[in-house]
């Protein structure tokens, strides 16, 4: 365990975080581990796990947020922590217009209000480090979001953040990767997203968008000059689908392991979700040569 200050107990991480309830058309099960790096070392968890649900009835909104300090900083989990909270009050404010903008398809409006709640939240973490007399990379976190609407009529999924990490799909069988890549141009418009239908050769309904955006921010949040490239999906899911989000800890190995990939595939292909302690168990099957923490949510779509 790492040690601990009697003067700062608030500055404790626990080991592990699970979370998981059913809003909606879908089931949410979302957990943290400490990576073995870390338990080695007796060093805290870096990774950091929020879920929220703003709102009540068929117009509250989920948001599932998790953050990953930067490496070999002795502040990394409380950055971590902070770019949570910080990205969560942003959207717990903003959480009316977000669900409305979902439900209206205002696609415009998600993206460029997103994006400088997103710039907003991680700039406190760099207001942060000055005042600390540290370097903005000293005190950092990648940043990663979903945000779910509670209604069932409702199947558009969005994610946004920023920094590395994974988004996958898990669809009849099959896993995809659909992580907004850097460089990519904004693909299709999707239905739902003002226009219409457009589909991959895969059969896919979605719309991704990386960049600066510059349409007028809806949430009246004054712009941050960007730093790393923001990350934006809107899709929208099918029943049956699995969407799982998570930090570079399991990214890595679900893209270089193969057995990883189909240890999951057989374990989240049942129509019925697993419970809390069987995520658990999931998220915590060890891979030779990944030993980082490991944070994920996934999405199982009724």
């Amino acid at each position: 365990m790492p040690a601990a200050d009697p003067d700062d107990l608030d500055d404790l991480v626990p080991d592990t975080v699970l979370d998981g309830a059913r809003y909606g058309a879908c089931v949410l099960r979302a957990a943290s581990v400490r990576g073995d790096s870390a338990r080695y070392r007796g060093e805290p968890r870096r990774d950091a796990l929020l879920t929220a649900r703003f709102g009540t009835g068929d117009r509250a909104l989920v948001l599932v947020a998790m953050a990953t300090g930067a490496r070999a900083t002795p502040g990394a989990h409380r950055a971590a922590a902070e770019a949570c909270r910080w990205i969560a009050r942003a959207v717990g404010r903003s959480h009316v217009r977000l669900a409305e903008d979902i439900r209206a398809a205002r696609r415009g409006d998600l993206k460029s209000g997103l994006h400088r709640l997103t710039d907003r939240s991680l700039g406190k973490l760099r207001a942060g480090a000055a005042e600390q007399g540290l370097e903005p990379e000293a005190y950092a976190a990648t940043l990663r979001c979903l945000l779910l609407p509670a209604d069932p009529d409702c199947r558009v999924r969005v994610f946004f953040g920023v920094g590395a990490g994974g988004l996958f799909r898990l669809r009849d069988g099959a896993w995809r990767d659909i992580e907004p890549q850097v460089g990519e141009t904004a693909g299709g418009p999707v239905v739902g997203f003002g226009a219409p239908p457009a589909e991959t050769p895969e059969g896919d309904r979605l719309t991704m968008d990386l960049g600066v955006t510059t349409a007028p921010d809806p949430y009246g949040q004054p712009p941050e000059p960007p730093r790393e490239p923001f990350r934006f999906r809107a899709s929208v899911a099918r029943p049956g689908d699995t969407l799982l989000m998570c930090t570079g800890g399991l990214a890595e190995p679900l893209r270089g392991e193969p057995g990883l990939s189909a240890h999951l595939t057989g374990r989240w292909s049942d129509p019925t979700p697993p419970g809390l302690a069987a995520f658990l168990a999931d998220t915590q099957v060890r891979v030779k040569g990944y030993a980082d923490d490991r944070t994920a949510a996934a999405v199982w779509e009724a």
